[in-house]
């Protein structure tokens, strides 16, 4: 998690929201990919940080299938990246803080409960959850000055 969030400070340093996301190989513990947010950069909605390290790591890994990988990612993922993470077949999800506003796992769609859902990974929610909370806190608080 420590990785993850160390993606998340670039991201606030970039004026993006401070999401770090990390795939690790779950036998070896080898970070496969990092990445943050790039929404504002890019342009694109769909940027979000755990779909950039779930595209790297199926690319690095010639698959789609991200089966033997865990995703580390520094916020509960919302709707969207939370049935990618599904469709990526990602063994074990590890995130820091819970969004009860936009999150999609523990709060909102809660995808991985719909019985359409077709893979639901191993969940652990609140991993370093303070300092996840913190960085997000701070960062939105210095955008309302």
């Amino acid at each position: 998690m420590q990785f993850a969030l160390a993606q998340a400070e670039q991201a606030a340093r970039a004026g993006e929201v401070p999401v770090g996301a990390v795939v690790v190989e779950s036998r070896s513990g080898r970070i496969l990919t990092a990445a943050h947010n790039l929404v504002e950069r890019d342009c694109d909605p769909t940027a979000h940080a755990e779909l950039l390290a779930i595209r790297a790591a199926a690319a690095a890994l010639h698959s789609p299938r991200l089966v033997e990988c865990d995703l580390y990612v520094t916020l509960e993922p919302c709707a969207m990246c939370a049935q990618a993470i599904a469709f990526a077949r990602i063994r074990r999800l590890i995130f820091g803080a819970y969004d009860p506003k936009g999150g999609g796992v523990e709060h909102g769609a809660r995808v991985f409960e719909r019985t359409t859902c077709h893979h639901k990974p191993e969940v652990i929610g609140g991993v370093m959850e303070a300092a996840a909370a913190r960085l997000l806190r701070d960062f939105f608080h210095a955008k309302r000055r």
